[in-house]
C-alpha cells in the first residue's frame, strides 16, 4: 500500500500564482505514477489568507479549480491548519471550512489502517469554541480505544502542527505544540499503539520519535522556510512498517519513485 502527504500549501501576496503552479506540477507528477497513491494528503493551510483577509475567496476558488485535476481515482485527503480556520478558531470559521472543505476531523479506514484527522487548531487554542475541542477530545478518545485494541494492522495520524519538531521535551515555540499539550497528546498516541504522525505548518522537514511513535513533519509544496525543495513525502506501508521518503517535486516529476520503495510496495 502506498500513500501521499505533504506539508503546507500556502504562501500569499505575489507569490500566490506561483503556489497554484506548484500545486499544477505536483498533481502532475502524483497522476503519472503507477501503480496510484491509495491517497494524496494535504496537511493543512491549503491556503495563504486567513479567516477574513482579502483575497480568501479568490484563493479557495484557484485551489479548489487545481485539485480537480486530481486523478479521480485517487482520493484527496483535506487537512485544516491555523490559516484555513484562524490561530484562534471560532465556531463560525470551523464551519466555514466545513462548508468550503469538509469535516475538520475524521477517520478513515485503507486496507486495514486506521488514518485518524484531527484539526489541531483545537490543541493550540481552542479558547473561542471550548466545545468544538471537547467533542473533537471525546471523539479520538474513542478512536484511539478501537487502535488501543489492535483492531487494525497500523494507526497514524495527520494534523496540521505537530507535536514537535525533534524532540518532545524541546522549548515551546510557534511550529509545534505547548510541552504540557504535546506531552498529553503524544502519551495518548503511543499507548493506542499509533505508528506515525504526519504534519505540516513548518515549511521545513524535520520530525523524531518518542517510545513508538514517529513524529513526521514535512514541508511544503509551496514556500520554503529553510533548505528543503518544494516537494511531496511518499509514504509506503506495509504489514510490518511504515517507510517514508522526502521527493522534490522535479525528482519526483522527472524519475518517479526509487526501486527500494517500489520493493516494498510489492510486499503483502
Amino acid at each position: 500500500m502506498k500513500a501521499w502527504s505533504t506539508g503546507d500549501c500556502d504562501n500569499g501576496g505575489d507569490e500566490w500564482g506561483q503556489e497554484i503552479r506548484l500545486t499544477e506540477q505536483a498533481i502532475q507528477a502524483i497522476n503519472k505514477l503507477k501503480p496510484k497513491p491509495r491517497f494524496f494528503v494535504l496537511c493543512g493551510d491549503l491556503i495563504h489568507a486567513m479567516p477574513g483577509m482579502p483575497w480568501r475567496k479568490e484563493q479557495t476558488e484557484d485551489l479548489q479549480r487545481v485539485l480537480r485535476n486530481v486523478d479521480s481515482e485517487i482520493p484527496l485527503v483535506l487537512v485544516s491548519g491555523n490559516h484555513d480556520v484562524g490561530n484562534t478558531p471560532t465556531p463560525e470559521t470551523i464551519a466555514e471550512f466545513q462548508q468550503t472543505w469538509g469535516d475538520d476531523y475524521f477517520s478513515f479506514w485503507v486496507g486495514g489502517v486506521l488514518f485518524l484527522v484531527l484539526n489541531s487548531q483545537f490543541l493550540y487554542d481552542a479558547s473561542q469554541c471550548p466545545a468544538l475541542k471537547q467533542a473533537q477530545d471525546q471523539w479520538l478518545d474513542q478512536q484511539l480505544r478501537v487502535a488501543g485494541q489492535q483492531q487494525c494492522q497500523h494507526a497514524v495520524v495527520f494534523q496540521h502542527i505537530p507535536l514537535f519538531l525533534q524532540s518532545v521535551d524541546e522549548d515551546d515555540d510557534y511550529f509545534n505544540l505547548t510541552r504540557a499539550v504535546r506531552k498529553d497528546m503524544a502519551d495518548k498516541f503511543a499507548q493506542a499503539g499509533i505508528k506515525a504522525v504526519f504534519s505540516g505548518h513548518y515549511h521545513r522537514n524535520a520530525g523524531g520519535t518518542y517510545q513508538n511513535l514517529d513524529m513526521v513533519v514535512s514541508s511544503a509544496i509551496g514556500c520554503q522556510l529553510g533548505k528543503d525543495t518544494h516537494g511531496l513525502r511518499v509514504v509506503v506501508v506495509t504489514a510490518e512498517k511504515i517507510v517514508h521518503r522526502y521527493y522534490s517535486l522535479d525528482e519526483l516529476s522527472e524519475k518517479g519513485i526509487e526501486d527500494d520503495l517500489m520493493d516494498l510496495m510489492k510486499e503483502k
